[in-house]
């Protein structure tokens, strides 16, 4: 990480638990590097910047700033945003499938948009440089709003969504019911059960290539492990929801290492 960089991760309570995976924070003071790859996980999140807004790059190519508030549907391609000034930020991770009454839209309306929440999120505040006090100020407010909008789950799609993620192949159904879990699938997470089993795949070893010990080697590996059948596939997955090859992805990476390097060298008086 950059100076004075900083990520956590907290549980949220036990009351929201079925509906938030993980509470987190992030902080930059001064951010390094420039565009950023942001691919999908599966997961809608609610992000609040406290300080200066990412720029996020639109279908034309130019970056446009990101509102304060938003609502990040669920992805199906990758997103590219970029810091235009010190970032600090708390976010709640939903569970695939547990934004839909927080929303109160079909999750299928936020898919691959972020909506602007900051009209409903007026008055909200956060302490700044806490973020054990960021994130109890984000669940007191999630928490009335989970008393206020009654949220519930749809047991049917929660399992569909766990089978997912485990690969497993989910209860057998008839055509009808199938065709009717599937219309509710799309209501409460935002793409076909398809689709996210594809995310989760992709996840599991777009994760594996961030780690330290990753190689050409290992990523192949790790993506026969995963499900995919050769190295064509997989490539073909990064492509679609990171816009590049894992090598080129990798590459860009270490490049970023680099930058990083170098400036860190300039700023201790080495240069």
């Amino acid at each position: 990480m950059g100076e004075g960089e900083r990520y956590e991760e907290f549980a949220p309570p036990p009351s929201l638990r079925p509906f938030i995976r993980v509470l987190w924070t992030y902080a930059a003071p001064k951010p390094t590097g420039g565009v950023q790859r942001i691919a999908p996980d599966g997961c809608p999140e609610l992000v609040i910047d406290l300080a200066d807004p990412y720029e996020e790059e639109g279908d034309d190519g130019v970056f446009r700033p990101q509102p304060p508030v938003i609502l990040a549907g669920q992805m199906t391609r990758p997103m590219a945003i970029r810091p235009v000034g010190p970032v600090e930020i708390v976010a709640a991770r939903f569970e695939p499938d547990g934004a839909r009454d927080f929303l109160g839209l079909p999750l299928i309306d936020a898919t691959d948009r972020r909506l602007d929440l900051v009209e409903r999120l007026s008055g909200f505040s956060a302490p700044s440089g806490d973020p054990a006090g960021q994130v109890a100020a984000l669940a007191d407010w999630l928490e009335g709003q989970r008393r206020a909008g009654d949220w519930r789950l749809d047991a049917a799609v929660r399992a569909e969504v766990s089978a997912a993620e485990r690969e497993d192949d989910g209860p057998f159904l008839s055509s009808a019911d199938r065709r009717a879990l599937q219309r509710r699938f799309r209501d409460r997470v935002g793409v076909a059960p398809r689709t996210l089993r594809s995310v989760f795949r992709f996840r599991r070893i777009f994760d594996h290539a961030t780690g330290p010990d990753a190689d050409a080697a290992s990523w192949l590996e790790a993506g026969l492990a995963a499900g995919y059948f050769d190295q064509p596939q997989m490539a073909r997955d990064f492509r679609r929801f990171l816009g590049c090859t894992a090598t080129e992805w990798a590459r860009e990476q270490m490049e970023l290492a680099r930058q990083l390097a170098s400036q860190s060298y300039k700023r201790d008086g080495r240069d």
